[in-house]
């Protein structure tokens, strides 16, 4: 971990003390200019979930204790302690704050305590001293979140003492550190102040509704909960009594099968910009400046908006001026819309919409850097698109496509550029959704890679790099989803039932769902892809089209599997049974019984067990390098719930024996759809987890 800390002394008597740990000066078991420190060494968290030590044996790690110790000898000393702030103070950098006699910040400073991202709580007393300072509410509200709160709000909120430029950091906080020593300014010590505390009834009240309220939106999350049971200790029995509790359940929760699940989805997501064979090789991205997107639709417009907000110039081209009108009108609706939330002022309102030009033909992209094709799903319009970019850009513009499901060299076969060929795969919605899947070819070169993971990280999104195929990563797992789901239902199953196991889960929305939010004429389109690609392992059913014939298309209808209001609000629709009977009529397939009384977890098994099957296919085909960035994929494409760790993971923690078993004997039962692949047989038969051991080496490139 390498971190260090500095110690000097002024004329003045005052001692400062710096922690140099770059980047982001977090605390470790051995330890940026700028900074005030982000936190505990994730790394070392993770160390500790792998001592083979009992639970109640982490006061022995000599870095945790050493931290605990450094707060308690903070507390009680003579000297008072100042901490002077710029940048980030969070979860452990803030609870050694919050143990101070004063905090002193700049305008920019953000603090904040995000340790239930990770299925913990804190452990160093930020239960216990944030409430005393900003109040029980409102330190429920941060802590329960994990939102930050930035320099001026700190200071509204009791969290800080008095903001300060940069410049004048340092110096103040040695003075309010003489002016505490000499009785100018007031001795406080967070854990003991009382100017905040509500009166015992009103604050069970506030815990109350706080339970409650996490409850409902964290049902199958317990640390939520172990927090608030914490803090209560703390109003009930006193801080110290608070700090007991805080600590044993800290250590519980540090081995949960939660904390497991989320610290390897973030080590995950920081590993997505890892790429063997290519972020290894020393290459530096390209300056990318002016991106060019061709078709203003839904996708087109959201992309260019994310682009716009990050900075980047671009040109947006349709085929007429309606269209183009059309584009525009969508950026500028969703640009005012946050004007009006108070998400965007208006002169970053104006500054941002001026980065955004239309045209209507090519003359434009001679300097472009970069060109995002996102048309309709058409091949022989595609290929026109990429033959023509080959006339009108530089040698050095990279083209892309966002499509979703089309084999990339089928796009690019009328051009001779296949070097500079990719895949920029946005989900709906581009300037929203956290996942961009950058897909490359067996010739697409490494530095066009490396520019397109640069362009992802700057505007926000987590890219994952994979190769191409059908549906890419996040469709190619997932298309057993739907497909599954269809087979339970025409085999009896409720739709409802369904949906309701699945959110239970821990889903956004189930299949049928979903199917309605995208549109049948998307879910078809993409779905016939995987029945061309892989007919030998698809489900076939009728069910959609039959409804299709009927004018069903989903929520944009206010009709699909559920009936829509005018504010998309869902309900089921008794109708819908007439469709599956005829569907089954098609098919040949009776109802059996057993299927209207699957359980919740027969559900589950039955529409999750094929993703993962699929997911081991993906991976064993080396279309993701690591198991981990399917993970991720899933989690940040799909939904799939985080506190899980993504799907390779969660089928691991399930068992690839049980997976395997169970699929076969479904096999047997309702054909070739549930036929384990063989990877999957393979680490079956050993027992052993479905990612390979040579995954952790690769995340480490």
């Amino acid at each position: 971990m390498g971190g260090r800390t500095t110690i000097s002394v002024g004329s003045d008597g005052v001692a400062i003390i710096t922690i140099i740990n770059p980047p982001v000066n977090s605390l470790s078991f051995d330890g940026a200019k700028g900074k005030f420190c982000g936190g505990f060494d994730l790394n070392a968290i993770s160390g500790l979930q792998e001592s083979k030590a009992k639970v109640t044996g982490l006061a022995s790690k000599p870095g945790y204790a050493s931290i605990r110790a450094l707060s308690d000898t903070m507390e009680t000393s003579r000297k008072p302690s100042v901490a002077a702030i710029d940048g980030p103070a969070i979860g452990g950098g803030l609870e050694v704050a919050m143990v101070c006699n004063a905090r002193i910040a700049t305008s920019s400073a953000q603090l904040g305590l995000p340790e239930l991202q990770l299925g913990i709580i804190p452990g160093v007393g930020g239960t216990q001293r944030l409430p005393q300072l900003v109040g029980l509410a409102k330190a429920l509200e941060m802590l329960l979140t994990s939102k930050p709160v930035h320099g001026e709000e700190a200071h509204k909120l009791g969290l800080v003492d008095d903001i300060v430029s940069g410049d004048e950091l340092l110096e103040k906080a040695r003075q309010r550190a003489l002016d505490i020593l000499a009785h100018r300014k007031p001795w406080v010590s967070s854990l003991y102040r009382t100017d905040k505390i509500k009166p015992l009834g009103e604050a069970l009240a506030i815990l109350s509704f706080a339970r409650a309220q996490a409850r409902r939106q964290t049902p199958n999350l317990q640390h939520p909960q172990v927090c608030i049971d914490v803090i209560e200790e703390g109003v009930i029995l006193g801080p110290r009594a608070g700090l007991l509790k805080e600590y044993e359940a800290f250590q519980v929760l540090l081995k949960s099968d939660t904390c497991k699940s989320l610290l390897h989805v973030y080590f995950a997501q920081c590993a997505t910009t890892k790429v063997p064979g290519v972020t290894d090789l020393g290459l530096k991205p390209r300056q990318i400046k002016k991106v060019a997107i061709i078709g203003g639709g839904l996708t087109g417009s959201r992309i260019a908006m994310a682009l716009i907000l990050n900075g980047y110039q671009v040109v947006l081209k349709e085929v007429n001026q309606k269209f183009l009108d059309a584009g525009f009108s969508r950026v500028n609706a969703i640009l005012t819309s946050r004007v009006k939330k108070g998400n965007l002022t208006r002169e970053k309102f104006e500054k941002t919409i001026s980065r955004l030009k239309g045209v209507l033909d090519y003359e434009s992209f001679k300097d472009v850097d970069l060109v995002i094709e996102a048309v309709i799903e058409n091949v022989s319009l595609k290929q026109q698109i990429f033959a023509d970019l080959e006339k009108y850009c530089s040698p050095n513009c990279i083209f892309a496509s966002n499509t979703s499901t089309i084999d990339l060299n089928l796009i690019g076969e009328k051009t001779k550029s296949h070097d500079r060929i990719i895949g920029t795969h946005f989900f709906s919605a581009a300037h929203v959704m956290p996942l961009l899947e950058i897909v490359r070819t067996s010739k697409t070169s490494p530095q066009t890679v490396v520019d397109l993971l640069d362009v992802g990280k700057k505007i926000r999104t987590i890219p994952v790099v994979v190769k191409n195929c059908t549906g890419f990563a996040v469709n190619r797992m997932f298309f057993p989803y739907t497909q599954s789901a269809l087979l339970l239902v025409e085999r009896g199953a409720n739709i409802y039932k369904i949906d309701r196991a699945i959110t239970k889960f821990g889903m956004p929305m189930g299949p049928f769902r979903l199917c309605d939010l995208v549109g049948f004429g998307v879910a078809v389109a993409i779905g016939s892809q995987f029945v061309l690609n892989f007919p030998e392992r698809t489900y076939k059913s009728m069910l959609i089209p039959i409804m299709q014939e009927d004018k069903r298309a989903g929520e944009t209808t206010q009709k699909g599997f559920y009936l829509y209001n005018d504010k998309c609000k869902a309900s089921p629709d008794r109708e819908i049974k007439k469709y599956i009977e005829k569907a089954r009529e098609i098919s040949g397939i009776s109802v059996e019984p057993k299927f209207g009384k699957l359980s919740d977890k027969d559900i589950i098994e039955m529409v999750f067990f094929p993703v993962v099957d699929e997911a081991c296919r993906v991976y064993a085909e080396g279309v993701a390098v690591k198991a981990a960035d399917l993970d991720i994929a899933g989690v940040m494409g799909m939904g799939f719930p985080p506190y899980r760790g993504g799907i390779m993971f969660w089928g691991d923690s399930v068992g690839s024996k049980y997976i395997y078993e169970r699929l076969s004997e479904w096999s047997k039962m309702y054909g070739k759809f549930f036929k384990p692949c063989d990877y999957l047989a393979q680490r079956a038969a050993l027992g052993a987890p479905l990612s390979s051991p040579l995954d952790e080496a690769k995340s480490r490139l």
